[in-house]
């Protein structure tokens, strides 16, 4: 059975796994305070081009998604997002959980855009009832997007330019960083990204690590108590070095990015055989996701040798499904998926 249902099938990459083992019986201090987290947070903050960054270690998307949000935000705001963004739609209202709603704008091909941001402000800051309102205090994006597409530098700069203009954080969430950075449609770097916004993520479960994500505060902004606010959300690993450890090593020698290439040109060049077969994509993604519409008795018949992910029902008779390629996947897995299809 070939998988290509996500992009954090496989463990870990090897040298992860030889520095976690090399490091087994070293005596460390916790809570993310050891000498590799420190390693790491250097290595990050020189990666961004940001000595002052400040950066913390959780171990999942959601649960980083979450506590950003949560403590960034006063009890009466709520965060922008895309209609199809992680938050909106696959987080099982874990936002609306800390008491924030997630106020959705429209999107296309997955991407919010500056002007849709600025009119929902304009609209909120010119409501006469807007004391009785959940106000806009964030605007969150994905880079790249659940349609595995990227937001441009002038996008990007755009929507921190709206958000400048009034005074909200811009977040980014990252879990999938790598692989936007790599792709040949980008055009903006880590320290590029780290200047437009106000934080961010960047993604380990889904680039290499076994697991992990680095929250990456810009500009000298983290918010006020977020230590304790980790503890008291079961974010603070007492074992910190687990992540730290990753880390340092994902961005030892530019390996993060150098595996993400991995990803993309496999990606590449499935798109590339299933155009050559004639069938029809859903939309132009530049990443590792890919996405066709396939008829659904053919579908079920995939579903035999290949599994995939759901994405959306387009018609009566036809499914959207994704394939993931990840920084693990072998140019034989494409070959063997090409050949099925």
């Amino acid at each position: 059975m070939l998988n290509f249902e996500s992009d954090y099938l496989e463990g870990a990459h090897e040298k992860i796994l030889a520095n976690l083992v090399a490091t087994n019986e070293e005596k460390l201090t916790g809570y993310g305070n050891d000498i590799y987290c420190q390693n790491a947070r250097q290595k990050i903050q020189a990666a961004c081009e940001k000595p002052d960054a400040h950066i913390y270690f959780i171990s999942g998307g959601t649960q980083t998604n979450a506590l950003v949000i949560a403590s960034m935000l006063n009890k009466t705001e709520g965060v922008l997002a895309a209609e199809t963004g992680h938050i909106t739609t696959h987080e099982t209202g874990a936002i609306e959980f800390t008491g924030h709603k997630v106020l959705t704008l429209p999107q296309k091909v997955g991407k919010i855009s500056a002007t849709d941001v600025k009119q929902y402000m304009k609209n909120y800051w010119n409501d006469g009832n807007r004391d009785f309102a959940v106000q806009p205090g964030m605007v969150y994006i994905s880079q790249p997007t659940e349609y595995g597409t990227i937001y441009s530098k002038k996008e990007l700069t755009d929507i921190s330019a709206v958000c400048d203009e009034y005074k909200i954080p811009l977040f980014v969430d990252g879990a999938r960083l790598g692989y936007a950075l790599a792709s040949s449609e980008n055009d903006v770097t880590l320290a590029e990204l780290a200047d437009l916004v106000d934080v961010f993520y960047i993604g380990g479960t889904k680039v290499g690590a076994l697991l992990g994500e680095a929250i990456v505060f810009t500009k000298n902004n983290t918010p006020a108590h977020f230590v304790p606010n980790m503890k008291q959300q079961g974010a603070l690993l007492a074992k910190g070095r687990v992540l730290g450890i990753q880390f340092d090593t994902l961005f030892t020698d530019n390996l993060y990015f150098e595996i993400s290439k991995n990803a993309i040109e496999l990606a590449d060049l499935l798109k590339a055989g299933l155009k050559e077969k004639g069938y029809q994509f859903y939309l132009d993604s530049p990443t590792n996701q890919q996405f066709i519409i396939l008829e659904n008795k053919k579908m079920e018949k995939l579903k035999e040798q290949v599994a995939f992910g759901f994405w959306e029902i387009f018609d009566d008779s036809h499914t959207v499904i994704r394939f993931a390629t990840s920084w693990a996947t072998k140019r034989a897995d494409i070959e063997a998926l090409l050949a099925i299809m």
